[in-house]
């Protein structure tokens, strides 16, 4: 019996093997896959009081969600329209957030609460977006919109991390020394919109608030202005250009510490620029590894191969004086000699160069350069506009532009942005605007497209402005 009891179970095993394996695997064993990745977010399905409420008298706000939920940096995404004086106390549960506020809310009043980003799932990080909660204290809800574009005059270009401010009752010191009464965000297209405003006429401002204080107290924070009052009654869009009057301080860790002064080099040495043969467009540049007391221009010069003196060499001295820049009309394919006098530098500690410097080097051909021709649609030459071609962050040419058609038969092969500055005071370059004389900054226009530059070929462009 123990033999049978023992071979029986054996037998069912070994049968439901051989069917299985017969069976092309319609048994098989998987493990569960969990289902499809969730891709929702939450979904707010309750409000106390309910959203869009009126005469609401509770200063205490709860929104519920159908799923457990994550609050990531709220306190940097809310936004209460109108601003509160004191932020109000928040508290978020596994499915809920509750807000209560610690401002007496005015009466007849419209609130917007805005939770920006800050709203997500706990297990995919889904993002409930502009999360967007609406209240009265009054009989009525305001529903009026205001909405327009920040840019940069500088650059034409955008910044998300500018804040635009609507003061009402407003007189032109109230933006230096009271917050707001509404703020909204500018988004990555430059773009801004307020909601649920009331019809009323106010100031309007762009900052780029620094200290959080949401003031404009500093002239190297960027910050835009309009003459005019604006009104949400009105539907047209507005344009801010952002400017800072001011550079930004270069920040030190302490201002107690000074700065350290440069070790003097033991030897007083000079290094150019010249990288294979020389551009036609640029300086030549010497850099001294020491700062310079005295300097001879006069011992360094250029000649050719016959030691002919080049003529109309211009030297200029940067605020370092460590730099020297020669400045001449390069003549293409010229083989030229650079001659440094040992007796032409000294640096403060009275070091010389320890001898003659003789460089010979060879000017780049024509065909090393590029023929550009730019063809204007709808531009307007009253303002003087200029063109700029950026490298980097940098104008690294800028030229006027006369006619509708500007053309440059040598112009060194790369890939540029390229703006249009309408130069209304004729300097040349970009000037910021001034709040206290209500001047405005002068404007900039990216063009949305890079433009590429090839050597010893015709390049040319249509463009719309």
């Amino acid at each position: 019996m123990k033999i049978k009891s023992f071979i029986l179970p054996l037998f069912i095993v070994f049968f439901f093997m051989i069917v299985s394996f017969l069976g092309g695997g319609c048994a098989q064993i998987g493990i569960p896959t969990g289902g499809a990745k969730d891709t929702l977010a939450p979904v707010l399905i309750k409000a106390m009081p309910a959203e869009g409420s009126k005469n609401v008298a509770t200063n205490k706000i709860t929104l519920e969600f159908d799923e457990y939920i994550d609050v990531i940096d709220l306190q940097q995404n809310l936004i209460i329209s109108p601003l509160q004086n004191r932020n109000p106390s928040i508290v978020a549960g596994p499915r809920s957030i509750s807000l209560k506020f610690r401002d007496t809310l005015l009466p007849n009043t419209t609130y917007n609460i805005n939770f920006g980003n800050a709203v997500r799932d706990i297990n995919e990080n889904n993002v409930l977006k502009n999360l967007t909660y609406v209240f009265s204290t009054g009989n009525t809800l305001d529903s009026l919109m205001l909405s327009g574009t920040v840019i940069l005059a500088e650059t034409g270009e955008f910044d998300s991390t500018i804040i635009v401010m609507l003061h009402r009752n407003a007189v032109d010191s109230t933006v230096q020394k009271k917050k707001p009464n509404y703020v909204a965000k500018v988004n990555s297209d430059g773009s801004f919109k307020f909601t649920n405003l009331p019809a009323d006429n106010f100031k309007i401002y762009a900052l780029k608030d620094g200290d959080g204080g949401k003031t404009y107290n500093s002239l190297s924070e960027l910050f835009a202005f309009t003459e005019e009052d604006v009104s949400p009654k009105n539907e047209s869009e507005i344009n801010l250009f952002a400017y800072a009057e001011k550079e930004a301080p270069i920040n030190q860790s302490s201002s107690s510490v000074s700065p350290v002064k440069k070790v003097l080099e033991k030897k007083l040495k000079v290094t150019n620029n010249i990288l294979g043969n020389k551009d036609l467009l640029e300086p030549l540049e010497l850099t001294f590894s020491n700062p310079l007391k005295i300097l001879d221009t006069n011992k360094i010069y250029i000649v050719d191969t016959f030691f002919k003196k080049i003529p109309a060499v211009e030297y200029r001295q940067d605020s370092t004086a460590s730099q020297l820049s020669l400045t001449t009309k390069w003549q293409p394919e010229t083989p030229l000699i650079l001659i440094i006098d040992k007796d032409a530098a000294e640096d403060s500690a009275g070091i010389k160069l320890a001898k003659t410097d003789t460089i010979r080097f060879i000017t780049k051909r024509k065909e090393d350069y590029g023929k550009l021709v730019l063809r204007f649609n709808n531009i307007d030459l009253t303002k003087n506009p200029v063109i700029q071609f950026i490298v980097g962050n940098n104008v690294k040419y800028a030229y006027s532009i006369l006619s509708a058609e500007f053309t440059n038969n040598m112009f060194t092969p790369g890939e540029y942005g390229v703006r249009i500055l309408y130069d209304t005071d004729k300097n040349g370059k970009w000037t910021p605007g001034n709040y206290l004389k209500r001047t405005q900054p002068e404007k900039v226009v990216a063009l949305p497209q890079k433009l590429g530059i090839r050597a010893d070929w015709d390049n040319e462009r249509d463009i719309n402005l």
